[in-house]
């Protein structure tokens, strides 16, 4: 049995500090109130036919989640295809320097997003070491501003948003490195990978009505509201890092990185967004969720950890309407949601992709996470692959186990710190190069 409980101060203290927020519905800790579930089978069609070949899966039963996941829990992007979008997209390159004593250099380029006189601008910075062919890269969103990953003077600040009131104002000279912890650039350079990324709040930002200024202020009039099915926040940011690889392709020879080699990646809402962003752009050659919860890589018919009304309540601007009007009562409509997290990382098959928890995260409900990586198993033992490698327990803590699907629970708190980077990368030593 998969009885692995971890209790922490921690997580007593974030749950009282979200009950202090009014929520109606609290956090549960609890393994014995987790309720009896079924999880929706991701190799049966939704009328009952079972999968039972590659090309079934690749023809019929993957295009069948991703219009269930869009239609249930992120929302359609028809907005943003091509041929759809009423703005155009063009990108600029701006400066390169050598970092680190020569031994990686130092990129930044924008995405120009434009309508008529209208134009949004997003920052991108890349950390590429120095080689001889194009490298591999990790590519994904940041927290708090470019100039916060690394101290250089030379890198860009952007206004910063304040996702708790909803204002904005410019970032701070004496915050550059402020999470230069969380980013390791050093390490992906001496383990020969680039580093790219962007400001997440520079898409759009995040809180609810922050689409009216970020790249989504172009797809709606005044006053018009979008579709309860429609794409929101976290759909809007995968679908940047997608505009980020199109980015790379375009500068790849400039930059000297290898666009079909690069490893989606994400942290807490993040985690969600690089989920997501792998489901839908097959491009991204290997997918990497931190705790992740709810929304992300935890199994959501457990009922542990965030409460499932969290969504509508407090970030109704992540997911679609559809989602936020099932979730937003006393009693939420969980049974009949005909889509869980285990088929959201069953997208991403064959590819490899790494989930991963922390001891005292249980807001993120680190079993449910790996619960999500061992279900999704089959899909990827149908394609061919070895799967989560034949683990069948959840493992102690600082331990990496699995196959081309790969998890483990770091000893600490909700955070992404050097020991994740280098599992990451040793992962990413196996596929990726």
């Amino acid at each position: 049995m998969l009885n692995h409980r971890f209790v922490s101060i921690a997580a007593l203290f974030l749950s009282l500090v979200f009950l202090s927020g009014n929520f109606a519905a609290q956090p549960n800790y609890d393994e014995s109130k987790v309720p009896n579930y079924i999880l929706p089978d991701p190799l049966t069609m939704q009328y009952g036919r079972k999968v039972t070949t590659p090309e079934q899966w690749t023809k019929e039963r993957r295009p069948e989640l991703l219009k269930l996941f869009e239609e249930h829990m992120f929302g359609k992007a028809t907005l943003f295809r091509t041929g759809n979008t009423v703005f155009k997209t063009r990108f600029e390159y701006l400066s390169s320097k050598p970092v680190y004593d020569g031994k990686g250099i130092q990129h930044q380029f924008q995405i120009v997003w434009y309508r008529d006189n209208d134009e949004h601008r997003v920052d991108v910075l890349a950390y590429v070491p120095k080689s001889e062919k194009k490298v591999p890269a990790f590519i994904g969103l940041n927290f708090m501003g470019n100039h916060t990953v690394y101290t250089d003077p030379d890198i860009r600040i952007p206004i910063i948003w304040d996702r708790s009131k909803g204002t904005c104002a410019p970032g701070k000279e004496n915050d550059r490195g402020l999470q230069a912890h969380r980013w390791t650039v050093p390490l992906f350079l001496e383990r020969g990978y680039a580093l790219v990324t962007a400001y997440y709040c520079n898409i759009e930002p995040d809180f609810n009505g922050g689409y009216r200024h970020g790249v989504r202020r172009f797809l709606y009039k005044e006053g018009e509201k979008q579709k309860p099915d429609e794409a929101n926040t976290i759909a809007t940011w995968a679908w940047g890092l997608s505009e980020m690889l199109d980015a790379i392709e375009h500068f790849q020879d400039k930059l000297g990185i290898d666009p079909t080699k690069m490893a989606v990646n994400g942290h807490s809402r993040l985690g969600k967004t690089a989920l997501w962003a792998g489901a839908i752009d097959q491009r991204f050659a290997m997918v990497i969720s931190n705790d992740s919860g709810l929304g992300g890589a935890a199994l959501i018919r457990r009922r542990f950890g965030a409460p499932v009304q969290v969504l509508p309540e407090q970030f109704p601007h992540w997911c679609c309407e559809n989602l936020n009007s099932r979730f937003g009562k006393s009693n939420p409509d969980v049974v009949s949601l005909p889509i869980d997290a285990h088929q959201l990382i069953a997208l991403s098959a064959p590819r490899p992709v790494y989930i991963a928890s922390a001891t005292e995260d249980l807001w993120a409900d680190p079993k449910g996470e790996f619960l999500s990586a061992f279900h999704a198993d089959p899909v990827y033992r149908l394609l061919g692959t070895n799967g989560i490698g034949g683990v069948t327990e959840m493992p102690p803590p600082d331990q990496s186990v699995g196959g081309i699907i790969r998890y483990h629970v770091r000893t600490g708190k909700h955070d992404i710190v050097e020991f994740d980077w280098k599992n990451y990368c040793d992962f990413a030593d196996k596929y990726l190069k």
